[in-house]
């Protein structure tokens, strides 16, 4: 089968790194960075000149971008997937979309007979290169198992989950349910400083209970050491819990207990950084828990 993959980022180049190391035939789509479009091109891969002519030349399409608006921006328009794209063909959302565009995009895929997957990712690019991430796909399941030898390439567990939406669901449950712990362990370690208590100390009690988990770890990494571990940026920790109330409000509730993490790691962004990563919120909340 021949693979067509938009977004060329940290994780989409060392996907695709995987795939024509596993002797896949991809064309690619080129962005502002090229680092991993020449880094593909340079290892035999075709380069398309737009979304449409990609998905004609193609017989799986894979995206892997930052937003829903990104993903729609690729997938509508007289040069987008849904032009170009045909019965019998797959199309996969790798990245972490709002159900409600999935859905969308889903049904006018289905329209035309071709398929549409929400496969949202787990680890890191140096996963993805060795065909290690964990792959949470969703959607049609003769679709999935006919793309299923590919996403064994990628993935060293590949989920399953039933009807189209619920990757991206069980995603944003699972980013919000991180990202609050990252941002509430980074405020009891600014709380420890402030209180003269020091930090190893605090996160070897807390860590003795049934609090500890890796997202505790990751912080108290930073915290502690100063190692970056968790590779995930502040922005990108803000549009996830963004997107979690989103559809919160989209299933008809109202989040109690995303708004403090919302609130944080929106604010940060806005402070100059959301490029920094999530494990640094501690120095955000050194600096900002103050009242004077």
């Amino acid at each position: 089968m021949k693979i067509g993959f938009i977004g060329l980022g940290l994780m989409g180049r060392a996907m695709v790194e995987c795939l024509q190391k596993a002797e896949y035939d991809v064309v690619v789509l080129g962005n502002r960075d090229r680092t991993g479009i020449e880094a593909a091109l340079a290892r035999g891969a075709t380069e398309a000149t737009s979304a449409r002519d990609l998905t004609k030349m193609t017989d799986i399409v894979m995206l892997c971008v930052g937003t829903s608006d990104h993903v729609e921006a690729n997938v509508y328009g007289d040069n987008g997937i849904l032009a170009g794209v045909s019965a019998g063909q797959v199309v996969i959302d790798f990245g972490t979309s709002l159900p409600a565009s999935t859905l969308k995009i889903g049904a006018e895929m289905e329209a035309k007979g071709a398929s549409y997957l929400d496969a949202p990712l787990g680890r890191t690019p140096a996963h993805a290169v060795d065909g290690l991430l964990n792959l949470m796909c969703s959607g049609d399941k003769a679709a999935f198992d006919q793309v299923k030898p590919v996403l064994d390439v990628l993935g060293e567990n590949v989920f399953h989950l039933g009807k189209l939406g619920s990757g991206h669901t069980i995603k944003l449950i699972n980013n919000y349910f991180g990202m609050t712990t990252a941002c509430a362990m980074s405020e009891a370690f600014a709380t420890a400083d402030a209180a003269g208590i020091d930090r190893q100390a605090l996160f070897e009690v807390m860590a003795a209970g049934p609090l500890r988990s890796g997202m505790m770890e990751f912080i108290r990494n930073y915290a502690v050491d100063g190692d970056l571990n968790l590779a995930f940026s502040i922005a990108n920790a803000s549009k996830d819990v963004g997107y979690y109330r989103q559809m919160t409000q989209d299933l008809g509730l109202e989040s109690r207990m995303s708004g403090c993490a919302d609130d944080a790691l929106k604010t940060a962004t806005k402070d100059g950084d959301g490029d920094k990563m999530v494990s640094e919120m501690v120095d955000w909340m050194s600096k900002n828990l103050r009242t004077s």
